[in-house]
């Protein structure tokens, strides 16, 4: 960490920006190819298949196409490409507590970003669709799916301190899990595990963050 305040400040999306929970996409796309929400978690998620979509080795349709394979028999039975996706996709609720802190961070004119690991279609319905107030927070998108790599792997945070423009150590960075902190902190970034707005407050505080919170 560098002497005086952060100069860039990334946060994660999923459970700091936004709510959200696989299990709900689960029960949606059941419901839409009647099937049970277990085997769709066995197939999407246990079989990492959403995590190689996150990681940018396969594209959305590729994705849908290996499910449907996987899972229904006839493909004339397949739903439609666009309502997959949105049963996928719309599982994300505004993590209340964390906002007030982005806004005024915002309003004190801090810059900021976003540093997650999200698929295609994921970020498309939340930036472009459900949650498009987020583009007047955030001026830089750090996306495993677009840099092909994903946390807590080096090399995404070295792309997002290179977008950020400024040395690794004036890099705040926020997450939910402990191994993206962990691979965050390792690659020379200041980096901190959300455990409530509070803590988060007084995080940016005790490093001379001056915001209206």
């Amino acid at each position: 960490m560098t002497c005086g305040p952060p100069k860039f400040f990334y946060f994660d999306l999923g459970n700091v920006l936004l709510t959200f929970d696989h299990r709900t996409a689960c029960e949606q796309l059941g419901k839409l190819v009647r099937l049970p929400a277990s085997r769709i978690w066995e197939q999407m998620f246990a079989s990492q298949l959403q995590s190689r979509y996150e990681a940018g080795a396969i594209t959305g349709r590729e994705m849908y196409e290996e499910f449907c394979r996987r899972c229904i028999a006839h493909p004339q039975l397949w739903p439609e490409y666009t309502a997959f996706h949105l049963a996928h996709s719309d599982i994300f609720r505004l993590h209340v507590p964390v906002m007030p802190i982005v806004a005024q961070l915002a309003i004190a004119g801090y810059r900021l970003g976003i540093l997650s690991n999200t698929c295609e279609e994921h970020w498309r319905h939340i930036w472009h669709g459900r949650f498009v107030a987020l583009q007047r927070l955030f001026e830089i998108r750090v996306l495993s799916y677009e840099q092909r790599s994903s946390k807590p792997d080096r090399l995404i945070f070295e792309a997002a301190v290179a977008q950020s423009g400024v040395e690794p150590g004036a890099v705040f960075f926020v997450d939910d899990r402990e191994e993206n902190v962990a691979g965050a902190l390792r690659a020379g970034l200041d980096a901190v595990l959300l455990r409530s707005s509070q803590q988060l407050a007084a995080e940016l505080r005790s490093r001379g963050v001056r915001f209206n919170y």
